[in-house]
């Protein structure tokens, strides 16, 4: 009897031992936003958070940090469709597109190279923010979708891609109908995903989707793709009339009509939490203003983006520059004249303690990871609380 015991036990714990080496190391065999892994390492407490990295192309000169702990995912960014759904190669007679131009020469394969060494995800991402195009796009949405497919079929192979990234950015109210063909494009675009066994599928939304009837049915989408990408920043953007925070944690309600926090809390109604990627921005924007109070009226037409390196290194080199919080927004802002003009300067950005915050959110929700926009953007401090949290994959 007690041989027989110790065999029993034994043979307890070495099926313990091997469901626990399925499950953490199931990222290096699964694809790393797969549902049920997730869900099975959260029951156990063995966390799969996702980081993905947005690497667009007119930044590459500029990502010289060394990513590979900090990621889990890079996404390409990117290329853009055409109406019918191929490809757009061309951005006029004779010019080729930027983002094919970048990748077919070749010059995103180091960061494709080392993210491939390092078990790093690849994803392509698919891009439109031209209103007619879309409209098009969705007008006969099962043709269009197969024509993806066979557009990208030979280029995710070629690269090594598995994961698509579809970042279809409609600012307009949209009909029943078109709502509707959209959701079928995403269905029917996932579909043949699956049946050319060429990976996931990620969907970039911004939350104001949320609120208002735009193109994408949230509900619906997260039906379909393994990822929703919550574009959780541009709340203040350069044609904002006023100053203020890009990405507030707070304020939604007293200063402001939405924030970061009611976001979550809204597609929390409609997406598992697993599915939810919480997009943090490396990036801010600064105005030219008359006056020197946050929340200034802008002079026209001077916003500008404000990375969050450009602003450490103003922080370090401008005597007269310091930072402050919004306490609402719990975003960081600093204000400085301009000497030659007269006018106020003033910049709204995340940093590394509002980052920290937002990854808190993450952990507190139980949301499948975070989003990065973009690579290149950083300093030297506001990633080192997202490599923390990269760390417990």
């Amino acid at each position: 009897m007690a041989g027989k015991f110790s065999v029993s036990v034994i043979g307890i714990l070495v099926g313990i031992f091997f469901g626990f080496f399925i499950i953490r190391y199931a990222q290096f065999f699964l694809p790393k936003n797969n549902t049920t892994v997730n869900r099975i390492s959260s029951f156990l407490g063995l966390e799969n958070h996702q980081v993905i990295g947005f690497l667009p192309y007119w930044l590459i000169s500029k990502a010289t940090r060394d990513y590979t702990k900090d990621i889990t995912t890079l996404t390409y960014f990117g290329l853009t469709i055409s109406p019918d759904g191929t490809i757009k190669k061309l951005s006029q007679p004779g010019e080729e597109d930027p983002g094919w131009r970048t990748l077919h020469a070749g010059l995103v394969n180091p960061f494709f190279q080392t993210a491939k060494k390092n078990n790093i995800q690849l994803s392509l991402l698919i891009f439109s923010g031209n209103e007619d195009t879309i409209g098009q796009l969705v007008a006969d949405p099962v043709t269009h979708a197969d024509n993806l497919i066979n557009e990208v079929f030979p280029i995710m192979k070629q690269y090594g891609f598995s994961d698509l990234n579809l970042d279809i950015e409609s600012v307009k109210i949209a009909s029943d109908s078109a709502r509707e063909n959209f959701t079928t494009f995403v269905k029917e675009v996932k579909k043949k995903l699956d049946q050319q066994n060429l990976g996931t599928l990620t969907v970039d939304a911004s939350p104001i989707v949320l609120i208002k009837n735009y193109l994408i049915n949230l509900w619906d989408i997260s039906q379909q793709a393994d990822s929703i990408v919550l574009m959780t920043y541009d709340f203040h953007y350069p044609g904002s009339f006023v100053t203020g925070p890009v990405a507030p944690i707070g304020g939604g309600g007293v200063d402001s009509e939405y924030d970061t926090k009611i976001s979550i809390l809204e597609a929390l109604n409609v997406i598992p939490a697993d599915k939810i990627l919480l997009g943090l921005p490396l990036y801010g924007y600064e105005w030219e203003t008359i006056g020197n109070s946050p929340r200034s009226a802008v002079l026209p037409a001077s916003g500008i983006v404000a990375s969050n390196a450009r602003v450490e290194d103003l922080l370090k080199n401008c005597a007269s520059c310091s930072a402050q919080i919004d306490p609402s927004a719990q975003e960081s802002y600093l204000v400085y004249k301009d000497t030659e003009t007269g006018t106020y300067h003033q910049i709204f950005y995340p940093d590394v303690t509002e980052t920290s915050k937002k990854i808190e959110l993450v952990n507190q929700y139980n949301l499948g990871g975070v989003a990065l926009w973009a690579l290149g953007y950083e300093g030297d401090t506001i990633l080192n609380p997202v490599a923390a949290y990269r760390s417990f994959n």
